[in-house]
């Protein structure tokens, strides 16, 4: 299928690896040219790379998403190198495994700063562009969580769950614009970050990991992790011109997780 991105241009978040990476090679083959942003340099030049060999225009920035100047800097880049953005794919670095009860007010902050102030910011700055073309795609991962908060993960559940009504909003004041706003809920997808859990949950029930893993996969109708390229083509559809008419929704990628509705 034809997604029709071909020549546009797709900005993703925390790039660096796991669903950021698969979601930049997946945009790339697709013939987008991507612009990657991430903190850690090594892993970041590794995307570039698979980005590249797909024969993609790219262009990459080494960035903490706290840091907004640095993201004010490298948007303006993208608009110089690249001819803005089309497509905004906002993603952050999961926070520790925490209570909901018990956090520092510091700790709040600083989650907060990195992972929703970040990605309004960089929305608005790109949304001018996209105004102007009447033509963009904001689309946003957040967590299971925010529909059914998991266990040891408040922090979690309860920022990605302000992205969400976030969203919602934004979707009904661009949608004249030509432009869709977008969430997705990845379910347990098999990155570094499930495995940093599932080793944390292992260490807090004094189990092996490979029984925190059974346990998980069981819960799962389909009996397995889904793979970071299957939530990857979910996110490149979104971003197609066949989703022209989805907008101010939330697309699980669970293989059937969620129980809820």
């Amino acid at each position: 299928m034809d997604l029709g991105i071909e020549g546009k241009s797709a900005l993703v978040l925390a790039a660096g690896g796991g669903l950021g990476r698969a979601i930049a090679v997946a945009m790339a083959r697709e013939g987008a040219a991507l612009a990657v942003v991430d903190l850690d340099e090594v892993a970041l030049a590794e995307t570039l790379a698979e980005v590249q060999a797909s024969g993609a225009k790219a262009v990459a920035g080494a960035a903490d998403l706290m840091d907004l100047a640095a993201l004010d800097s490298f948007v303006s880049r993208v608009d110089r190198e690249l001819g803005g953005v089309d497509i905004l794919v906002n993603i952050s670095g999961g926070p520790p495994p925490t209570t909901a009860a018990n956090v520092s007010p510091q700790n709040w902050l600083k989650q907060f700063q990195a992972m929703v102030v970040s990605m309004i910011y960089v929305t608005d700055l790109v949304l001018p562009g996209m105004r102007a073309k009447r033509w963009g795609r904001v689309i946003t991962s957040t967590s299971s969580g925010v529909v059914a908060p998991i266990p040891n993960l408040g922090i979690s559940n309860t920022l990605r769950s302000a992205l969400v009504g976030w969203s919602k909003t934004l979707a009904r004041e661009v949608a004249a614009d030509g432009i869709t706003v977008n969430v997705l809920l990845p379910g347990r997808i098999a990155t570094d970050r499930i495995r940093q859990l599932d080793e944390a949950r292992a260490a807090r029930e004094g189990k092996a990991v490979a029984e925190i893993v059974k346990c998980s996969t069981d819960s799962i109708p389909m009996h397995r992790y889904g793979e970071p390229e299957e939530f990857a083509n979910a996110v490149a559809f979104l971003a197609s011109k066949k989703a022209s008419y989805i907008t101010g929704t939330m697309l699980r990628v669970d293989g059937g997780m969620i129980q809820s509705v």
